[in-house]
């Protein structure tokens, strides 16, 4: 086995098609299962041997910067190289040149996978580019290789009717004398840098691991689901409540007189009960407040949110510092139980789900009585008044009015003005 110590993680982009919640953040620090994307990669790749990691950077970097500098990752020295005016992964990668002095990994940092699978392509790395693939369902959706005698022989981008079912995982294993192909690369037709243009003829490596290269919302939860089921039972203060399913709860979380049942995530200092029903495959952020009577099932919260009285959030995905007032209620089935179309950059988009609720950004704050129907976006900084029902996507930072037109009238039909 190749023993790999260095890797440069790319973790520049913004992710558009992940907003509301990359308004505020980079895509790679969404959080699941309690840690942002990135730390999970950076954790796989300290088990598959790594000791020194060059994070790229660009969109708002600060946060990345900051939060790494706070939370270490076992073992693992990182530094942060800014990318500069160049678009595409191969100008991100250049960017790291003097930190790749030897063989190293070449990841995208928002890549939910396996140690395993990093482990296999070190393994089985040989000459300047080696390259993960795996195959999938609907090869329409990737970047995918046709590989012939062990290597990459034509690599097609989101093809039609693709040649072949092997996505390219953005997993790879370059040795340094690649940097001079970086440097010679001209512009693709979408006028980025682009590594895949080394990928012809780079050794072909298929993992059967989990991978997932999460481009839509909705992606996120099977990505929370597979980190949830590799996480270890960890129960905290919980009283008179039932529990029926595997429970992590960080250090001062506290469940009482409620019910748990699934995989349920817990972060710091977050409070459920009384009377919470939390169930599915669901992970709630750190100092959140789920009570009286409210309902989470399948979704991802984030830091500091609070849905205390008479709330339903269902297969949902909730931005940091959000505030549900009584009795918000967020649909997630649609009458005639078909698939869910969600509105992404003015695209509509069947999400190939017949339970999806809203995808809302940080810093929303939902009136009493509102409600939201399934498959909405809802921008970060929005305000969505008392009785309310949002049935279309809503820009960040809109204050959302109910007018309404009342009449009143005496007992006894005399009118009053």
């Amino acid at each position: 086995m190749v023993s790999i110590r260095k890797a440069v993680v790319l973790a520049a982009g913004e992710g558009k098609r992940l907003r509301p919640l990359t308004y505020t953040r980079p895509k790679c620090m969404i959080q699941l299962a309690g840690k942002p994307i990135l730390q999970h990669v950076l954790e796989n790749l300290a088990a598959a041997g790594v000791r020194e990691a060059a994070v790229v950077v660009k969109y708002k970097k600060e946060e990345i910067i900051d939060y790494f500098s706070k939370n270490a990752v076992g073992g693992m020295k990182l530094c942060f190289i800014e990318q500069g005016e160049k678009y595409g992964t191969a100008a991100a990668f250049a960017e790291a040149e003097s930190f790749a002095t030897d063989i190293f990994f070449g990841v995208a940092g928002d890549i939910i996978t396996e140690a395993s699978a990093l482990k296999k392509l070190a393994l089985a790395a040989e000459g300047e580019v080696t390259a993960a693939l795996h195959p999938v369902e609907d090869a329409k959706e990737y970047g995918t290789a046709v590989v012939k005698d062990g290597r990459i022989a034509a690599f097609e981008e989101k093809a039609e009717k693709p040649k072949s079912n092997l996505a390219n995982c953005s997993l790879y294993v370059f040795e340094p004398s690649v940097f001079g192909k970086i440097r010679n690369l001209k512009k693709s037709t979408r006028g980025e840098y682009e590594i895949i243009d080394l990928l012809v003829g780079a050794k072909a490596v298929e993992i059967s691991e989990y991978w997932l290269d999460m481009g839509m919302p909705w992606q996120l939860f099977s990505a929370n689901e597979f980190l949830l089921s590799r996480l270890p039972e960890k129960k905290g203060k919980v009283e008179n409540s039932v529990v029926r399913g595997k429970l992590i709860m960080e250090k001062g979380a506290e469940i009482h007189d409620s019910v748990i049942e699934g995989d349920v995530y817990l972060g710091e200092d977050t409070y459920v009960g009384p009377h919470a029903y939390i169930r599915g495959t669901t992970s709630i952020g750190r100092d959140c407040g789920i009570g009286d009577s409210t309902t989470v099932k399948n979704s991802i919260i984030f830091d500091h949110v609070n849905a205390k009285h008479l709330t339903y959030i269902g297969d949902s995905i909730v931005g940091s510092n959000c505030n549900f007032g009584a009795a918000t209620q967020i649909a997630n089935y649609r009458f005639d139980a078909g698939n869910i179309k969600a509105i992404v950059n003015d695209v509509i988009i069947d999400t190939k789900r017949n339970k999806l609720g809203a995808i809302i950004g940080d810093n929303t704050k939902m009136g009493v009585l509102s409600a939201v129907m399934p498959g909405k976006m809802i921008g970060d900084g929005c305000w969505i008044d008392a009785g309310v029902v949002v049935k279309e996507n809503v820009e960040r930072k809109t204050h959302v009015i109910l007018h309404q037109a009342i009449t009143k009238k005496k007992i006894g039909n005399e009118s009053v003005d």
